[in-house]
């Protein structure tokens, strides 16, 4: 059997205790065609993309089941006859379901196969590590270029007029 989506839009004028009731039928259906409901959902009323049969918003049920080709045609019929629906979409999801378990097991596999990363013990963390021969800059294992050191300020000195702080060389003789 294949694993399906039924999502249907109900009127959003139509009486809750008539929904559940619905709702029922199609599951009983369901159980008594050899299927298995796996999951019914009201997701309850929401706005419409765009106007259905004069509707703004509707009511979304969503059933998810197990079933033979043939049931999934009379859900369908039941639906399509059905005035309180306005809309109903049927989705075969077994296909999708076994992509994601392949791709699941692909992973672990992978995940198998990759060494495991060695942890280093606390103290090599704190010391630092030696610079490599030929490390650019910026590379791990390079060493970090030196910050240059502060330059204070120069305060600016009055200058003398005519008067010189040094005796000015002589000239050879």
């Amino acid at each position: 059997m294949r694993v399906y989506e039924e999502l249907f839009i109900v009127k959003p004028d139509t009486p809750e205790e008539e929904v559940d009731a619905y709702i029922g039928q199609i599951q009983d259906l369901i159980t008594t065609g050899k299927g298995t409901v796996d999951k019914a959902d009201k997701w309850g009323v929401r706005k419409l993309a765009y106007r259905v049969q004069k509707y703004n918003e509707g009511l979304y049920v969503l059933i998810q089941f197990s079933a033979p080709a043939e049931l999934v045609r009379e859900v369908e019929r039941r639906l399509r006859v059905t005035d309180a629906v306005i809309k109903f979409i049927t989705v075969r999801i077994d296909e999708k379901l076994k992509k994601i378990a392949k791709r699941k097991v692909h992973r672990d596999k992978r995940a198998a196969r990759r060494p495991a990363i060695p942890v280093a013990p606390p103290a090599m963390l704190a010391s630092p590590s030696p610079a490599l021969p030929g490390a650019a800059p910026g590379m791990p294992g390079a060493p970090k270029p030196a910050e240059p050191e502060p330059v204070e300020p120069k305060t600016p000195e009055p200058e003398l007029a005519g008067v010189a702080s040094e005796p000015a060389p002589k000239a050879a003789e």
